[in-house]
């Protein structure tokens, strides 16, 4: 029997499908990462807002016609909508044959035996027990790979559901997680992307005070990692033992994903996040002066409740001033059961459009000058394939992400090694994204 997996979301949920992908490929069946040409499709979804419901309820449509013209004989829907809305499934989903929410992702071949046997079943065991540890198949790259360290988040900000679709913050053990990274070392992984929903507390439920300075330490001394890329370091926990580590240490690319989600302190403190607007503004300065080139992303939130002409201006002026690199810009979205769904003074969605779009044409023209600013420099770029269309290799370089702030095209007379690192200088620009000639050899 054949299953297809079909995975949506974020990078954690990323991580689910293949720790799912390992369990249902060691329980015997053959896996593939699309319902075509399969017996059973596991849709793992998000539900983290409306929008994400609705992408996951369109691809399980897809799959529902695929069922009922004969292509496909079972359905298993699981991850964060299937949690969200665990009382609502047999309506939203009708011709699924089974459930499984965030704290049974170890159980799927539990379900996928008990849909064989015509039983539908659900499975939602708690979401805040400790994190089962599973092997994956990493399928993101055959040289990068995310590395979860934490589940859950405590944080409670009042536009976020996270903490009742993931539980409460949990973090993996140090030893559990370096032998993972050792484990993709050995297998060609050179860069790999840690993430949590706040890395910065990573370790304070095991141990009694937070652990990521050491852990990254540890990650850093594995032989055959290369980069080591951090994702959602929270601004109130970036104390200056983080900081000089990520100034110091050669692995650690100088880039850095911290949600600020506002600057004014009055929508902060409606948001319930910590920190004031000025102390924001410290952290991310005392990063610049202490890592020169560093590259920052961030995601911010514009029309939340009670969000004033005042408020808007001074976040605008703020992207204006800091110039961060790299930003998401989200329209306010009031989802149900959180906080602020029931706050007064909600924004008019055709004021929140307005915001968003004047805070993006600020940012496109930031991301413009900040590549302007890259020509003529020689960057270090991990070369990720070959786009024959364009006749050029494609890849990044520390400034880049995968899957989010785009690419960095590689021209080269010579074939370039996939999965090596390679010395790029910038010689153009092209819809915000770089483009260099090859100089020298792979290493």
């Amino acid at each position: 029997m054949r299953v297809g997996f079909v995975s949506l979301g974020c990078s954690k949920n990323q991580v689910n499908c293949e720790q799912m992908m390992w369990k249902t490929f060691d329980a015997g069946y053959d896996i593939a990462l699309e319902a075509e040409d399969c017996d059973v499709a596991v849709l793992n979804t998000c539900g983290f807002l409306q929008e994400a419901k609705e992408e996951a309820l369109a691809e399980y449509e897809t799959l529902a016609k695929m069922k009922q013209e004969g292509r496909l004989q079972h359905i298993i829907v699981v991850g964060c909508m299937a949690q969200r809305y665990k009382d609502e499934l047999e309506m939203l989903c009708p011709e699924a044959d089974g459930f499984v929410g965030c704290g049974s992702y170890q159980n799927i071949t539990d379900v996928i035996e008990a849909a064989k046997e015509q039983k539908q079943a659900y499975l939602f065991e708690s979401i805040d027990a400790p994190i089962p540890e599973i092997d994956r198949v990493i399928v993101t790259s055959d040289h990068w790979a995310w590395l979860r360290i934490a589940e859950g988040c405590d944080n409670r900000c009042a536009y976020c559901t996270i903490p009742f679709i993931r539980g409460k913050y949990r973090s993996r053990p140090m030893e559990k997680i370096l032998d993972e990274v050792k484990s993709m070392a050995e297998c060609g992984i050179r860069e790999i992307m840690v993430v949590a929903q706040d890395i910065t507390r990573y370790g304070y439920d095991l141990y009694g005070k937070t652990q990521l300075v050491e852990l990254l330490k540890e990650i850093c001394k594995v032989e055959g990692i290369e980069w080591v890329r951090l994702h959602y370091a929270y601004p109130d926990a970036l104390d200056d033992a983080l900081i000089d580590l990520i100034a110091t240490e050669d692995k650690i690319v100088k880039y850095l994903d911290i949600p600020i989600q506002h600057i004014s302190t009055p929508v902060l403190a409606r948001m319930k996040r910590r920190g004031t607007g000025e102390e924001v503004r410290e952290v991310l300065a005392k990063l610049r002066k202490r890592v020169p080139d560093i590259v920052l992303r961030t995601s911010l939130i514009a029309g939340f409740p009670g969000e004033t002409e005042e408020d808007f201006e001074e976040l605008s002026v703020f992207l204006r001033e800091f110039r961060i690199q790299r930003a998401g810009i989200f329209a306010f979205s009031p989802e149900e059961g959180s906080a602020a769904f029931y706050m007064d003074d909600q924004i008019e969605d055709e004021v929140k459009r307005r915001r968003v779009e004047l805070l993006t044409d600020i940012q496109m023209q930031v991301i413009d000058d900040y590549c302007e600013a890259q020509l003529g420099k020689t960057k270090t770029v991990l070369c990720e394939g070959y786009m024959p269309d364009l006749n050029m290799y494609v890849g990044r370089s520390e400034a880049e992400s995968p899957h989010i702030d785009g690419s960095f095209y590689l021209v080269s007379d010579t074939e370039l090694e996939i999965g090596k690192f390679y010395h790029v200088e910038v010689t153009a620009v092209e819809d915000g994204e770089l483009i260099g000639t090859v100089k020298g050899d792979a290493f």
